[in-house]
């Protein structure tokens, strides 16, 4: 029979994400954005790399909706779009 705590072994103490974590959409504020991002996926056998651009989009409306902290997009995996986001937001 094994105990929860054994002499000489430390406590685990668990440790949250690095990124956190991050609220729920209940309001459905970003669920037009998710809809086609999984649209996409489907249509795309799960393959994520044809749905960059959705990925993006649904990431952009949890950024902007203080769903999710606020990233850089070079560190959420898209370097190659920064150039893009801010010349159209400039538009």
């Amino acid at each position: 029979m094994s105990t929860a705590m054994t002499f000489g072994q430390k406590q685990f103490i668990p440790t949250p994400p690095d990124k956190g974590s991050f609220p729920l959409d209940h309001d459905g504020v970003c669920k037009k954005s998710m809809i086609k991002y999984m649209n996409c996926l489907f249509s795309n056998n799960s393959n994520n790399s044809m749905c960059r651009l959705e990925a993006r989009d649904y990431l952009a409306c949890r950024m902007e909706h203080n769903l999710m902290a606020k990233e850089e997009w070079s560190k959420l995996g898209f370097k190659d779009v920064d150039l893009d986001i801010s010349e159209k937001r400039n538009k």
